[in-house]
C-alpha cells in the first residue's frame, strides 16, 4: 500500500475550518492514482462554509465509499513506526480515507466499475458536508461511510440531541447571597435533576448520556452570577430519543426555581439508527454520530473501519498498519457482496 501517500495526508493540516486545503490536495492529487483505463470522473462542489465536497464515480455506482477529510483540533504531525502510524487524523478519519482510496485502487486495476468515493468536510462541527450533499440529485443503492470501528460494521448507532441553555439570576454582593439569585446554583440545580432522570436502559445501545460544553459565567467572584450559558449534547437510543426531548421541553417549568429563569434552546440532531450488515464481517453497535445519517441519497447504509474510538479526539491517537490491510479487504468484500 502507498504509505508515502497516507503520510503526506496526514501531513496536511485539515482541523475543523481548514479541509479545503486537503481537499483541493486530494482533487489534482486522485485521479493520476488510478490506472489511465479505468480512472474515475471527478466532481469537487463548494459546501457553503468555504470547504469542498470530492465525489469520485466508476460508471454508474450502486456502493459509494465515503469518509470526512476535517479532523479535531489541534494539529499533530504524523510519525510513522513499524506496526503504529500516529497522528491527528490518523484514526479519525484520514485512516479511512487512506483504506477506502487503497481499495477503490485496487477495484479500478481490477477492471471493476460501478462504484464510487466521496470525501466530505465539516463532520466534526455539525456534518455541514453531508447535509450539503443530501441536497444534490445524486443518488445510489449502498453506502459505505468510513468511521473507527475496530473494522466491526455497525449494526446500530445512537442518536445525537442539541440544546442551548442559558440561566438568568439576579446579581448581588457575594456578601448576601440571600437577596440574588446565583445562575451558577441554577444550573446546579439542573443538573442535579438530570442526573437523577432515568431515561430507560435500550437493550441494543444501552443507557443514555450527555455532556455539558461551551460553558459561561462571566461575574467577578464577589458578585453572584446574573447568567450562565452552555450547551447540552445528549447519546439517544431508541428507548430515548423522544423522552430527551420531552423532558428538556418540560425542564423549565417542573424543576423547581427554574420557571422563568430557564431558557432552552433545541439545536437539533439525529435519531438512533440500525445500519446494513453483512454475515461473516463482525458487528456490534456504537455510541457514536457519523454523516450516515444526514445522507439521505442512499437506501442501505453501512458504517465500519479501522481503528479505535477510544483513541479517536485523543494526543495519543493513532492506527495500526495490520488494520488498514484488513479494513482495505472489507471495503473490496462489501463491494463484491453487493455486485453478485
Amino acid at each position: 500500500m502507498d504509505y508515502q501517500f497516507f503520510q503526506e495526508l496526514l501531513s496536511i493540516d485539515s482541523t475543523s475550518g481548514k479541509e479545503r486545503k486537503v481537499a483541493e490536495w486530494l482533487a489534482e492529487r486522485l485521479p493520476g492514482m488510478f490506472p489511465a483505463a479505468n480512472r474515475p470522473e471527478l466532481r469537487a462542489e463548494e459546501v457553503g462554509d468555504g470547504t469542498l465536497n470530492l465525489l469520485l464515480t466508476w460508471g454508474a455506482p450502486r456502493i459509494v465509499f465515503c469518509s470526512h477529510l476535517d479532523t479535531v483540533p489541534p494539529y499533530i504531525p504524523p510519525t510513522f513506526a513499524d506496526d503504529v502510524i500516529k497522528g491527528r487524523g490518523s484514526c479519525d478519519a484520514k485512516g479511512q480515507v487512506f483504506a477506502i482510496v487503497e481499495a477503490c485502487k485496487r477495484l479500478a486495476e481490477e477492471g471493476k466499475t460501478d462504484f464510487g468515493l466521496l470525501l466530505l468536510a465539516g463532520e466534526e462541527t455539525g456534518s455541514w458536508g453531508a447535509k450539503a450533499f443530501a441536497k444534490t440529485d445524486f443518488k445510489a443503492e449502498y453506502l459505505v461511510v468510513g468511521e473507527p470501528t475496530d473494522n466491526c460494521m455497525v449494526s446500530a448507532s445512537k442518536g445525537t440531541k442539541s440544546f442551548d441553555l442559558k440561566f438568568t439570576g439576579e446579581p448581588f454582593h457575594s456578601g448576601y447571597p440571600q437577596y440574588g439569585v446565583s445562575a451558577v446554583d441554577l444550573f446546579v440545580e439542573f443538573v442535579n435533576a438530570l442526573k437523577a432522570k432515568d431515561f430507560g436502559m435500550d437493550p441494543v445501545l444501552g443507557e443514555t448520556t450527555w455532556n455539558i460544553g461551551l460553558l459561561h459565567s462571566d461575574n467577578p467572584q464577589n458578585i453572584l452570577s446574573p447568567e450562565l450559558t452552555c450547551r447540552l449534547y445528549f447519546r439517544t437510543t431508541f428507548v430515548s430519543d423522544e423522552a430527551v426531548c420531552q423532558w428538556m421541553e418540560e425542564a423549565p417549568s417542573v424543576i423547581p426555581g427554574l420557571t422563568g429563569n430557564l431558557a432552552v434552546t433545541p439545536r437539533g440532531g439525529d435519531t438512533p439508527a440500525r445500519y446494513w450488515t453483512v454475515e461473516g464481517l463482525p458487528a456490534k453497535s456504537v455510541a457514536f454520530g457519523s454523516d450516515a445519517p444526514h445522507l439521505k441519497n442512499f437506501m442501505h447504509k453501512a458504517i465500519c473501519g479501522p481503528g479505535s474510538i477510544t483513541v479517536a479526539h485523543r494526543d495519543d491517537e493513532c492506527v495500526r498498519v495490520a488494520d488498514l490491510a484488513t479494513a482495505v479487504e472489507q471495503y473490496i468484500a462489501l463491494y463484491l457482496a453487493v455486485s453478485k
